[in-house]
């Protein structure tokens, strides 16, 4: 799940935001994005980040978008 991680540092870098920001904004725990290089997140947590950034899951998963 690394390359998730490295996929949302990259959208959030590329719009100005942090990763504490994000975790901030959808209530998640913070370093809670961070740790997803080791676990694997639920599919509803995976689902508010593409939110966020307004994408599909599929994009966020496959770096499509």
């Amino acid at each position: 799940m690394k390359v998730l991680y490295e996929k949302i540092k990259k959208l959030a870098d590329d719009r100005g935001v942090s990763i504490n920001q994000i975790e901030s904004d959808l209530g998640f725990s913070r370093g809670s994005i961070y740790k997803w290089d080791k676990n694997v997140p639920s599919v509803f947590k995976i689902k508010q980040v593409a939110d966020y950034f307004g994408i599909t899951v599929d994009s966020l998963i496959n770096g499509d978008g």
